[in-house]
């Protein structure tokens, strides 16, 4: 079963992880999610990422408000695609969205809608980044599709 790690930078953001995961176990995908704040626990933030693929993830989605740096630093340790979810914080959440999309060149993070929508649509990016090499989550993303 694919997996996808999901990192937070704080347990007030739980309730967009979860929103993302029920989206991940719609398609069969199986997901964590760990607290992890790129400043507040920078080790912790880089073992997780730097050891994902190796873990047996295969998309990293990263959720963060304020600096929104959580998306970024995983991207910067990881080689795995990473999907940002800017949160909102400060200015509606606009600023999240321009620190996940503002990436220096060669460390990309995709980026999706602020809050919920972008939890959820977050999720259906990493199923078709799955479906590109398993078959099972291709026919989910297909069949999701063709639902809306």
């Amino acid at each position: 079963m694919p997996k996808v790690l999901i990192v937070i930078g704080s347990k007030s953001d739980m309730e967009y992880a979860e929103k993302c995961r029920e989206q991940l176990t719609a398609f069969d995908i199986s997901s964590d999610i760990e607290v992890t704040s790129a400043h507040r626990h920078p080790e912790k933030t880089k073992g997780l990422t730097e050891n994902a693929e190796q873990n047996g993830y295969s998309v990293i989605i990263a959720m963060a408000g304020l600096s929104a740096a959580l998306p970024g630093v995983a991207a910067a340790h990881s080689t795995l695609p990473v999907i940002g979810v800017p949160l909102p914080a400060a200015l509606n959440g606009l600023d999240s969205l321009l620190s996940v999309t503002q990436m220096p060149p060669g460390i990309p993070v995709a980026g999706v809608a602020i809050g919920s929508p972008g939890a959820k649509n977050a999720a259906v990016l990493a199923a078709r980044i799955i479906a590109l090499t398993d078959s099972a989550t291709k026919d989910l993303v297909i069949k999701h599709r063709n639902s809306l």
